[in-house]
Order: structure tokens, then C-alpha cells, then sequence
């Protein structure tokens, strides 16, 4: 008999996704020396003193144990609060929320309790890399759904129908967008609302850059009518607070479903640090300031980049959420992702190519702003020279 190749053993549903995007591009960036990046979408900000003394306190003191698998009561309570307050939906700490390691392991568990094989899953595009890799992980089957530039990449309702086949169980949605800035308007999400009780769907909502909206109000799609029941509410501390190292997050959603969801979690993580609990309820109890002062400067990055590209010819539309641009490299006559090598290779400026989003992202490259106002400066100066040669060689 042949020898298999470790290789071989691989599952095939794994052995089909590919790498992600986004942290190809930043490790070879990683690699050149005086290389300035636009690529990950981390903070660049140091997590606030008064949660990193939390986390030190909780040490000094000896909190070193695990916890229960939902997580800390204290911390349960204080995200019913939190969520009820900003959010106007009314979860039981007891029943309905679950501590998770990042949103995304949030997502992960979420798909996992719901989702039978070849069950099929909504979501729209472009979006965060892990979406589509997490539906297929589960066995479950993709359906995107297209989000224009011409609209600000929000959500057509048209497009949702066209794209809606027999057999979706749930919808993935996240505003404001992860990588286009984009956000809904409460009227197209109130029809989507309605399409999914109509069509007996689930709803799973990232709602992890809520906090960062700069025009209008964010609406939970939970909090509108009949909606709790069929929603998911996903949301956590990596971008809002800056804790993206102490991978904390929370998921919210019908007892039934948790129960299924802390059953997944409880054999797969157990339950998150303790230690970053602890800082997670300093955040949550005293941590409003420091959002509206790293928004507010993340407001006056956003207006800065997104004017440079445009004056540079990259048509790039005005986010009104998150802290990514997604600008059109479509002037420069190639793929986005040639287009991101050329910025590396010839001024050493990283930024993601967008199909790294899903092929609706094609044309286009994200390129996030939670860096450094020098950076940014820096970076604009290398992408235009960039642009400028890219397009005297066509």
C-alpha cells in the first residue's frame, strides 16, 4: 500500500480555504525594513490605563482560576447593562450571554450551533475574511450578497431577494462594515427584518464597530420588533476599548440558542482569561470617554486619508463607520492584488487588496486608518508616488 503524505490526512472542507488575505500582505510588509503599513485593522492606541491596572490587579490578586463557561457573572451583568443601554435589547445574564475569546470565536460558535451540513448561509460582500471560511468550516454553504460602491457598499434589499435561495437558515450581517466603512439605514433594516421573518431565517449580527460610527445612529436589528428571538448579537472590547490583545468578546442571544452555544464553547475553549475579564469589566463599567476619545481621532484620520486618495485618483467613498477606507484602484489597470504588490514593491506602502474580501471586493484595496497620523501622512505620500508610476506604465 502507498504511504500517504502527512498532507493527505487533511480534510478537504479545510484544505480548500484559503490563507487569509489581510495577514498575507502584512507579513511580508513584516519583512521590509522601513515597510509602512495600512493592512491591519488594530488600534493603534495602548489599551486605557484604568483596564490594563484592572487586568494587574486581578493578577496581583491572585485570579489566576478558570471560570464558568459562560463567563463571569460580573461581567455577564455588566454586558446586559451595557447592551441594554446602548443598545436597547434586554439579555439575562444568566441565560443569554456568553463570554468568547474575540468576536470571532463568537461567530465560530454561533455557526456551529446552528447549522447542519449543506445548510445555507446569507451574508453580504465584501466582508470580513472569516465569514465565508467559518460557514464552510461548519459544513454549511455560502450565499453572498453584492453591496455596491454607487450606495456606500450598504445593503440592497433587491440584491438580498435575488440572492435568497430555498434552504438559508441564517444571514450574516455586519454594519458598520468590515473593510468598506458602511453602515444601514434603519428603513432597509427594517426590511430586512421583515424578509427574515418572513423567510423564518436567523440573523447572526456583528456589531463589533458600532461604537466607531461617526454620522448618524446605530440600530441593533435585535431591538426591532420580533427580532430578538431570531438574532444572534455579536459584539466585543478589541476595537472600541483597544483590548485587542486580551481577545475579548460576547455573544447575546436566545436561551435556546446559547445553550448550544455554550455546549460548542465549553469543549472547545472551556472559557476565556480571567485576568481579561476582570480589565473587560473596567471597560464596560468606565470606559465611554475613552471610546468618544479615540473615535474622535479617528474621525480626523478618516477625513484626512479618504481626501488624499481622492485627490490622488482613487475614487474612495466617505465610511461612515469603522476606521478602514476602501478606496478604487481600478485607475491603475490591474488586479487589486497586483496593485498591492506594485505599492509594496515600489514605495514599501502595504495595503490589502480587496478581493481578499470576496470578489465583490475586486477593484478595490482597504486600507486602515488606525495608525498614526505621521503614518498616515507617510503612507499617502508613498501610495501617490506609487499611483504615479503605476499609471506612467500603462
Amino acid at each position: 500500500m502507498k504511504r500517504k503524505n502527512p498532507g493527505d490526512f487533511v480534510a478537504s472542507h479545510v484544505s480548500g480555504i484559503p490563507k487569509s488575505g489581510i495577514r498575507e500582505f502584512f507579513a511580508i510588509a513584516s519583512t521590509m525594513k522601513d515597510a509602512v503599513s495600512l493592512g491591519i485593522g488594530e488600534p493603534d492606541f495602548i489599551t486605557p490605563w484604568h483596564i490594563r491596572e484592572a487586568a494587574i490587579f486581578a493578577l496581583e490578586q491572585g485570579k489566576t482560576s478558570y471560570t464558568d463557561n459562560r463567563g463571569l457573572k460580573q461581567l455577564r451583568m455588566e454586558v446586559s447593562k451595557y447592551v441594554a443601554r446602548k443598545y436597547s435589547v434586554e439579555y439575562n445574564p444568566d441565560s443569554e450571554i456568553l463570554i468568547t475569546v474575540g468576536a470571532s470565536e463568537g461567530m465560530d460558535m454561533a455557526l456551529r450551533a446552528i447549522i447542519n451540513p449543506g445548510d445555507k448561509v446569507m451574508y453580504h460582500e465584501p466582508c470580513f475574511v472569516s465569514y465565508e471560511a467559518t460557514i464552510r468550516l461548519c459544513l454549511g454553504v455560502p450565499v453572498p450578497v453584492a453591496t455596491p460602491s454607487s450606495s456606500g457598499f450598504s445593503l440592497d434589499m433587491d440584491a438580498v431577494r435575488k440572492a435568497w435561495q430555498p434552504g438559508c437558515k441564517a444571514m450574516i450581517i455586519n454594519f458598520p462594515t468590515n473593510p468598506t466603512g458602511g453602515v444601514i439605514d434603519r428603513k432597509t433594516l427594517e426590511e430586512l427584518a421583515e424578509f427574515i421573518k418572513q423567510k423564518d431565517m436567523l440573523v447572526v449580527s456583528d456589531e463589533i464597530y458600532s461604537d466607531l460610527l461617526y454620522e448618524g445612529e446605530h440600530t441593533s436589528i435585535a431591538s426591532l420588533d420580533g427580532m430578538k428571538e431570531r438574532t444572534i448579537f455579536l459584539h466585543g472590547f478589541s476595537k472600541a476599548f483597544a483590548m485587542t490583545g486580551f481577545r475579548m468578546a460576547y455573544a447575546c442571544a436566545p436561551k435556546e440558542i446559547m445553550d448550544a452555544m455554550v455546549k460548542v464553547h465549553q469543549y472547545a475553549i472551556m472559557c476565556a482569561s480571567i485576568i481579561c475579564q476582570e480589565a473587560a469589566i473596567e471597560a464596560l463599567r468606565n470606559g465611554d470617554s475613552d471610546i468618544e476619545r479615540m473615535r474622535d481621532e479617528y474621525q480626523t484620520r478618516r477625513d484626512y486619508i479618504v481626501g488624499r486618495f481622492n485627490d490622488m485618483g482613487l475614487k474612495c467613498h466617505l465610511p461612515k463607520g469603522t476606521f478602514y477606507a476602501f478606496p478604487s484602484v481600478k485607475i491603475a489597470g490591474m488586479s487589486s492584488a497586483d496593485f498591492a504588490r506594485k505599492a509594496l514593491e515600489l514605495e514599501k506602502v502595504a495595503v490589502v487588496p480587496g478581493s481578499a474580501f470576496g470578489p465583490s471586493g475586486e477593484g478595490f484595496v482597504r486600507a486602515s486608518f488606525s495608525t498614526s497620523y505621521e503614518n498616515l501622512i507617510e503612507a499617502a505620500d508613498r501610495l501617490e508616488r506609487a499611483v504615479k508610476k503605476i499609471c506612467k506604465k500603462k
